[in-house]
């Protein structure tokens, strides 16, 4: 009887370690390789990103927007096929991924992140990703970037309150219709009630997040507006060599960034 409870107990432990672990990726490049693993805690991202590769959606499409000391960005469904200065970006699958925000995970150096329009319930694209190269950040930095969040908070809980959704549902409307005097009329008001909202609850930047901000460095304007589902554990000096490309006025890469192959692999660990 002993012996049998032992095995279950090992059973069990052994099913909590496999159920805990974070899947693990490498993304090959033309500039370089990086491994990556997903966060359980956005499992939608995390199998949406899974199945993507298991179809090798990624495999030949490009960094199409490259930003330094900011983010490298890829996903666009038709990148493999654009011709040398074309614009890209416009391209994914026909779906979105709802929004997993997470508070502890953030912007810094290596978070992968899922790209999305400027929509208001924050919903991902259903290819498009940006992995982090951010910058070192100060004090300064940190509270300028602290008030950014909340700027940005502040319009997202008052675009989805249920006295203002009304009156921003009208200004979009307006906007499709391409009504520019009434496009001006409701904006001016929309920002009024933005700029006055105050039922929300104000984010700091956790001491812990601060930290590696000031050491590794991130992008933190992007915390709790963008889902993070993912991070870099070996190959940011890839990230690096990626954001230093010279590109062009649409931040597009002169020289093309190939994902030769995205693919999972067994944790080393």
């Amino acid at each position: 009887m002993k012996q049998l409870y032992a095995c279950i107990f090992f059973t069990l432990i052994s099913f909590q370690t496999f159920a805990q672990e974070r899947p693990q990726i490498e993304i090959q490049t033309n500039f370089g390789t990086m491994v990556l693993e997903l966060f359980n805690e956005t499992p939608q991202h995390r199998d949406n990103f899974l199945k993507l590769v298991e179809d090798q959606v990624y495999d030949s499409l490009i960094f199409h927007r490259v930003i330094e000391d900011f983010m490298i960005q890829a996903g666009d469904t038709e990148s493999k096929h654009a011709k040398p200065g074309e614009s890209v970006g416009e391209n994914d699958l026909p779906y979105q991924v709802p929004a997993e925000i997470r508070p502890n995970l953030f912007h810094q150096k290596g978070a992968l992140g899922a790209a999305r329009t400027n929509n208001p319930e924050r919903a991902s694209s259903s290819t498009q990703f940006y992995i982090v190269q951010g910058k070192i950040q100060n004090d300064s930095l940190l509270t300028h970037n602290q008030n950014r969040i909340n700027t940005y908070l502040q319009r997202h809980f008052a675009i989805n309150d249920a006295s203002i959704k009304p009156l921003y549902d009208s200004l979009e409307n307006a906007r499709e219709a391409k009504d520019s005097v009434l496009v001006k009329t409701l904006s001016e008001r929309m920002e009024a009630q933005v700029n006055s909202y105050e039922d929300f609850e104000k984010y700091e930047i956790p001491a812990a997040h601060r930290e590696v901000y000031q050491t590794i460095g991130g992008t933190p304007h992007l915390d709790q507006s963008y889902t993070v589902f993912g991070q870099v554990l070996s190959g940011l000096e890839v990230i690096d060599a990626i954001a230093a490309v010279p590109t062009d006025s649409r931040n597009r890469p002169i020289q093309n960034v190939i994902i030769l192959s995205i693919q999972r692999i067994n944790p080393t660990n």
